[in-house]
């Protein structure tokens, strides 16, 4: 009998499965809707990790020409996941899945092999490698989290839009957009005063005046996603040289790279080497915005290297369910 483990990455937006051996390989893929129940509901949430699932496996079935995939380790990475009636809400998606006749499972779980966590320690464990170090997400929302090789851990950020998510493309795209409304208005908050933001937006939203900038802003069905979705526009403009825009740039980088500082200072000595992975869609801007996180860092924490994800986080959540089985060959893959 070949029994598989199932890692999944549960976000805001889609959720992704992947099915593993005992090795590490993936067998198996499948992605879905969101599954961030805070946003979505509790059932639209497990419909989207069920058929997530239901694709991977039938999958990995297909690739060991069996009739259905033995699993005997999950890790639920999901994002909003932080709290213990999180906990028990997840709780409930795995009974319902040992349950389900939708998908191709021979389920062997002991309640050991069953791993709930947040999203960002998948992103950790998958851009390492291994469930040590320190991860800087800067995506829609932002978060730094670290662990160490005790379990220690500490996070900096993911408040949310409204009470945090300094570095994320939403705070990017806020600040991009009030830049641009100053300007409008004639009223500098900084010494900065010229700035393309204002005709950026415009010609981007094709606006006859920019003040009708509102009526998209505002309109229904706009929220967190498409606000963040502005943010490139602004990082293009610190490319092309527009001082205010670079101004938001270098916030975003001395938010980030203070972020963690503190994270990496909480949880690891100072002479301990830190690999600090970054994910996430700010990191690939025009305006060289990682380079300069790292420049900074280095200068902060002098033992941190910054490094490109090594897995997806999905992946991530497929050792940590590895992990829990006692078998480490693949948690140690480098």
């Amino acid at each position: 009998m070949i029994t598989c483990i199932i890692g999944i990455d549960g976000g805001a937006s889609k959720t992704l499965c992947v099915v593993l051996n005992h090795q590490g390989q993936v067998l198996g893929r499948g992605e879905a809707d969101a599954s961030n129940y805070h946003t979505v509901g509790i059932k639209t949430a497990f419909a989207s990790i069920e058929s997530a699932i239901r694709l991977a496996t039938q999958q990995a079935s297909a690739k060991l020409s069996i009739e259905s995939v033995t699993v005997e380790a999950i890790c639920l990475g999901l994002a909003g996941v932080g709290r213990p009636r999180d906990r028990e809400v997840v709780q409930g998606f795995v009974q319902q899945l040992l349950s389900s006749q939708t998908i191709p499972v021979t389920w062997a779980l002991l309640p050991s092999n069953v791993v709930i966590c947040d999203d960002a320690l998948i992103a950790l464990v998958g851009g390492v490698g291994k469930p040590v170090g320190v991860v800087a997400i800067a995506g829609t929302g932002s978060i730094v989290f670290g662990r160490n090789a005790q379990g220690n851990t500490k996070r900096v950020g993911g408040w949310g839009h409204i009470l945090g998510d300094v570095g994320s493309a939403y705070h990017i795209a806020v600040s991009g957009l009030r830049a641009a409304i100053n300007a409008y208005d004639g009223f500098a908050v900084t010494s900065l005063t010229i700035t393309s933001l204002q005709e950026r937006f415009t010609t981007h939203f094709n606006l006859s005046k920019f003040n009708y900038i509102t009526d998209v802003i505002y309109r229904p069905g706009w929220g967190v996603k498409e606000i963040a979705s502005l943010a490139p526009i602004v990082d293009q403009a610190a490319a092309e040289g527009d001082q205010v825009a670079i101004s938001i740039i270098e916030d975003t980088v001395n938010q980030l790279a203070k972020a963690t500082q503190v994270v990496i200072e909480s949880v690891f000595t100072p002479d301990s080497q830190c690999e600090v992975v970054t994910t996430g869609s700010v990191w690939h801007g025009l305006s060289s915005i990682r380079q300069q996180f790292e420049s900074s860092l280095v200068r902060l924490s002098p033992n941190a290297k910054v490094i490109w994800p090594r897995y997806e986080p999905a992946y991530g959540a497929g050792l940590l369910g590895l992990r829990s089985l006692g078998n480490r060959h693949a948690s140690n893959r480098q």
